[in-house]
């Protein structure tokens, strides 16, 4: 199918410097949990988006030297010649589908406590490192300054040596010394790199100009600058030292990569902001510099893509979330297959598994972080085994993956649904406040398995064992999913809890389903993430006085690693919901909800009518193990929630292993690991 001419202007080459660009999509710098400690998955990862058409590729940020040690956080490395190779190998996957390769040097200042190194951090200024470890960065003197300098261009040199094609000077997300050099509150200096405007920019003008230098009639050399931090007169605006920073450094670099500081504004989920938010902040760029522009957005619609470059808003189209949610994005552009597109749903829980230190997952692609672990493509999978075929019972995320991917290799495929609706957990979850776009989860497995002739879909189809079997499937997924419980047990509780078994208490699935729940209400949360949060700000919507309690000390808590707890807190503030942390449930009686202090035992009643659990799940399973006493000659399995209470991620990560280990017997440690290997000169004392 040809794509319409409309998108041309998408896949016209772009002169970076001394390099070409094939296209317009530009993968920007963004972490993933591998980095130097799982390098082959991290080469892999990158590879697949070369393949599906990225035209710029780029790492993470990549540290450049023991003082700038993050140790705990798994990102590259570039202290010595001993960190090529595993980056030369990214370079090659990169380079084997003809896209350019290009590397962020980053050195941390205060965001690096050197754990491993123990060096001493080093920054404008005297001041503590980010975070509360007890250390502090020292002030760096003239000598230090020179030292970074040299650092920062030894790694420039060799990351040519390791085959980059742009070298990514990084000033954005307040995570760089260079950036952190431009800012008053930071930099207090009162010599030539401080004070004025001029001084407090010379850092990075002086790397971007080494860099270039060093290599700029070989390599296209990028400035990564967040104009605004999204403080007000407290921090960088873009209306004023923002833009008089890109006004000053116009012409010095061969690319501008610009966004909002920090993290967590310029990858907000899109419960807090839309997609395309930080147009308004970075549009005048282009009108001070001659030089091509990329930024970010959360961009899917190819539509919007092609006006952001004709209205002159940017010459490149920059991504980190929705190359992960599909790596082959620009391909099914090119392609003229827009409706096959996974658009990604803003749910960052890519970014809450790098958090963890582990390899990047994601809701959308169940393969992101197993291209190389388990050889799982986005866009391939082996045919089918045999000639037999599959029955799945329940339509939720895992259901709808197990058929779509199970369809794809081609086996004959039933999905049965208990309701008239598809999408399970999704198709209700996405309905609460701030959820619309995880519905994309639904709406792209839908589709595809339309266009598919070898899957049936039957609504309204509640199977008992007996009729399961009945439809002598060779393979049955049971994926009926979980429902959350009333009586209390969660991480703080392993013990009924009085009064949990009377009238007036109820679940995020009574909230789900519309039941009549009387204010005031207390919404107990002890499960930490999303839903405590949001079922609160609904209810709070219906215009019942709503107390959120809560273990913890802070409201949805796990939310710090998806970027967005604090946003949480304060919209559950705005509205008026009152919040009572570190209190753990005692009891729900006719006066109301006794709450414990967490840390004194001392205890509280807060006036409530109704009692709303968020504490943990429980599968429904039943059919599962009725299938499995019956016997018969089916293979039966059980998927997603039905298997294991957990993110809409894990549940269709499940729907998609069952059906890529159809016809399979799975190892029992089924993926590769990457294991270092000990050094020749090791000896066991």
């Amino acid at each position: 199918m040809a794509r319409a001419p409309r998108y041309d202007i998408l896949f016209e080459p772009v002169k970076i410097g001394p390099v070409t660009a094939k296209n317009r999509f530009f993968q920007v710098p963004h972490c993933n949990g591998m980095g130097r400690t799982f390098p082959s998955s991290m080469a892999a990862m990158r590879g697949v988006k070369a393949e599906g058409g990225w035209a710029v590729v780029s790492t993470e940020q990549i540290d450049i030297h023991p003082t700038s040690d993050i140790t705990g956080a798994t990102e590259g490395r570039l202290w010595s010649d001993q960190d090529i190779p595993y980056l030369a190998r990214m370079c090659d996957a990169v380079h084997e589908h003809g896209a350019l390769a290009l590397i962020e040097p980053t050195h941390n200042g205060k965001f690096a406590p050197n754990n491993y190194s123990r060096e001493v951090p080093l920054f404008a200024s005297h001041m503590p490192v980010v975070g509360n470890a007890p250390v502090q960065a020292r002030a760096m003197d003239k000598q230090d300054i020179r030292d970074y300098r040299r650092w920062h261009l030894n790694a420039v040199k060799r990351a040519k040596k390791a085959g980059f094609d742009i070298v990514c000077c990084y000033a954005a997300h307040n995570l760089s010394l260079a950036g952190q050099f431009m800012l008053p509150r930071y930099n207090k200096r009162a010599d030539e790199y401080g004070g004025s405007l001029e001084n407090r920019i010379r850092l990075f003008r002086e790397i971007i100009e080494e860099a270039k230098d060093a290599v700029g009639d070989t390599m296209g050399v990028v400035a990564r600058f967040a104009v605004d931090e999204l403080r007000g007169a407290e921090g960088m605006e873009f209306e004023k030292e923002g833009r008089e920073i890109i006004e000053m450094l116009a012409e010095v670099p061969d690319l501008w990569d610009v966004n909002v500081a920090e993290w967590e504004n310029d990858s907000v989920t899109s419960r807090f902001a839309d997609e395309g938010f930080q147009e308004p902040f970075i549009s005048f760029v282009k009108q001070v510099t001659t030089k091509p522009v990329v930024a970010v957005g959360r961009y899917t619609s190819p539509d919007r893509m092609v006006s952001l470059i004709k209205n002159g808003v940017m010459d490149m189209i920059g991504a980190a979330r929705p190359s992960i949610a599909d790596p082959f994005l620009p391909k099914k552009i090119e392609e003229g297959r827009i409706e096959d597109i996974r658009e990604c749903i803003g749910c960052n829980i890519c970014v809450g598994w790098d958090h963890l230190q582990s390899p990047m997952r994601c809701t959308q692609n169940p393969t992101k972080g197993e291209e190389w672990r388990k050889g799982w493509h986005p866009e391939r999978i082996a045919p089918k085994t045999a000639d037999e075929s599959v029955l799945i019972i329940g339509a939720g995320p895992a259901g709808l993956e197990a058929a779509l991917a199970a369809g794809r290799r081609g086996y004959d495929v039933t999905l049965a649904e208990a309701s008239e609706d598809l999408g399970g957990r999704v198709a209700r979850e996405s309905r609460l406040p701030g959820l619309s776009a995880w519905g994309r989860v639904r709406d792209y497995r839908v589709y595809q398995i339309q266009q598919m002739a070898n899957v049936e879909v039957f609504l309204g189809s509640r199977l008992e064992a007996a009729q399961a079997m009945e439809f002598g499937a060779d393979h049955i997924a049971v994926a009926t999913g979980a429902r959350w419980r009333k009586d209390g047990y969660g991480r703080s509780h392993q013990f009924p809890i009085p009064g949990l078994d009377g009238a007036g208490v109820f679940t995020p699935d009574d909230v789900m389903d519309g039941a009549a729940i009387s204010g005031p209400v207390v919404v107990y949360d002890d499960d930490y993430y999303y839903m405590g949060g949001v079922v609160a700000e609904k209810l709070r919507a219906d215009g019942l006085d709503v107390t959120l309690v809560t273990p913890d000390s802070v409201v949805s808590s796990w939310m710090h690693q998806t970027l967005e707890q604090h946003r949480v807190q304060a919209q559950l503030m705005s509205l008026g919901v009152e919040l009572v942390t570190s209190h753990t449930l005692a009891g729900f009686g006719p006066d109301g909800v006794t709450v414990q202090c967490a840390y004194s035992g001392k205890e509280k009643v807060v006036s409530a009518a109704s009692m709303l659990m968020v504490t943990s799940r429980v599968p429904v399973d039943s059919l599962y193990y009725d299938l499995v006493n019956a016997g018969g000659s089916a293979a039966v399995s059980r998927i997603g929630d039905c298997h294991g209470p957990a993110t809409i991620a894990a549940a269709v990560y499940e729907g998609h292993r069952f059906a890529r280990e159809l016809g399979t017997t799975p190892d029992e440690i089924p993926y590769r690991r990457e294991i270092t290997e000990l050094s020749s000169d090791f000896a066991l004392p």
